[in-house]
């Protein structure tokens, strides 16, 4: 194979891997804010549950507060009603006291609503708080995580940067500029495998003296359809391989 093919063929697998990593590097931010976006939101979930709580048990102790309160107006009532002097007296001293006891039952009501109310609240929020320990470390431990592989992965940006320099400063320029601008028009791939007669990017039949005359491997040759550059790989015979095991030959 030809030296500039072999570098060409190199050069793709660079630049495969710089994109993949340029991808991961840029993925890698967006899913952590996605996790803190919903960690934030759980937090605020928890925050209005334990604030309906505290609301609940704030009005709960205000109508026992209010019971005690009618309680003691209707101990004072009756003190009263021992004192009046006519029936008139007497009857409205008791619908005094049938109004603070009326008063009463409606807190009384009140309040067993509340209770009912404040147990699956209460529940929620327990739960809730646990879970949102667990995720916290969650996030945190893939924060960190995503710290470390994006450092990694900008190490390996660099060292494939410099690999893929030296490769374009020995390549023939006009080999390299024949791909970079076919990896412009073909979304990253300028190079191809020659398979069966075909293009292995665009599966084109090759013409028969084209095939041939790619096989001779005497100059860089471009697929006629989708002019990526072509490499033909030998198939390997049983005996090349020196008793290794053989891979399926092409035909």
């Amino acid at each position: 194979m030809l030296p500039d093919l072999k570098l060409v063929i190199r050069l793709q697998e660079i630049d495969n891997r710089l994109a993949d990593l340029a991808r991961e590097i840029t993925a890698l931010p967006k899913h952590i804010a996605e996790i803190e976006k919903k960690l934030v939101s759980h937090e605020r979930k928890l925050e209005a549950d334990r604030a309906a709580l505290a609301a609940n048990q704030k009005e709960r102790k205000q109508c026992e507060g209010e019971i005690q309160v009618q309680e003691q107006k209707i101990s004072k009532l009756k003190d009263q009603m021992l004192q009046a002097k006519t029936n008139e007296q007497y009857r409205a001293f008791q619908n005094e006291i049938d109004f603070c006891q009326k008063e009463i039952r409606k807190l009384e009501d009140r309040i067993l609503e509340l209770m009912g109310e404040s147990e699956p609240l209460d529940v929620n929020v327990k739960a809730a708080d646990v879970a949102l320990k667990a995720e916290k470390a969650q996030v945190a431990l893939e924060s960190e995580q995503a710290r470390a592989r994006t450092a990694d992965d900008e190490k390996a940006s660099r060292e494939l940067g410099k690999e893929r320099a030296e490769i374009v400063s020995a390549v023939t320029p006009a080999v390299y500029q024949r791909y970079t601008r076919v990896c412009r028009a073909r979304k990253g791939i300028g190079i191809a495998e020659a398979l069966d007669g075909r293009c292995n990017a665009c599966h084109l039949a090759m013409r028969p003296q084209f095939f041939q005359d790619l096989k001779r491997g005497t100059e860089v040759m471009a697929c006629e359809s989708c002019l990526r550059i072509l490499y033909y790989n030998p198939p390997v015979s049983v005996e090349d391989l020196a008793g290794e095991t053989a891979p399926a030959a092409r035909e």
